[in-house]
């Protein structure tokens, strides 16, 4: 490859990044909490795979804001749902069983929520209600 190509699909490539990047920026903290609990459930390989479905699952409309969790999660607290003690890490992916878990409601005024949460070994968690996959931890 000429410098003068290489030149060009460097170009063309930032061209393609650069939008996207700039649509990316919110996904960036759901990232760090994946990698964070990745790598302390897994270590560094847990925790690159914990930083991408952070960041997918981060950007998701449809999950509780940074700015609501704590909110959030002492209002489900303050509930007293029935907490469900699970043998395994609680995490992002990981996938609930279908008997003894609760699921609730996530009232209308934490914005649109299609996940429903569960209260899983102390941990206010999100859950995808299809598949019992856990989308979010609220901490």
């Amino acid at each position: 490859m000429t410098a003068r190509s290489m030149l060009f699909v460097t170009s063309l490539a930032l061209c393609i990044a650069a939008p996207s990047a700039v649509l990316a920026q919110g996904v960036l903290p759901g990232a760090k909490e994946g990698a964070e609990q990745g790598n302390d459930a897994a270590g560094p390989v847990g925790g690159v795979v914990g930083g991408a479905v952070g960041a997918v699952t981060g950007g998701i409309n449809g999950l509780i804001g940074i700015k609501e969790r704590p909110r959030f999660k002492k209002y489900v607290i303050e509930q007293h749902p029935r907490v469900f003690k699970y043998d395994q890490p609680v995490a992002v992916g990981t996938v609930l069983p279908s008997d003894g878990v609760e699921y609730y409601e996530v009232p209308a005024e934490y914005g649109h929520i299609s996940y429903r949460y569960a209260y899983v070994n102390d941990e206010v968690v999100l859950v995808d209600p299809g598949t019992r996959r856990i989308v979010q931890i609220v901490q």
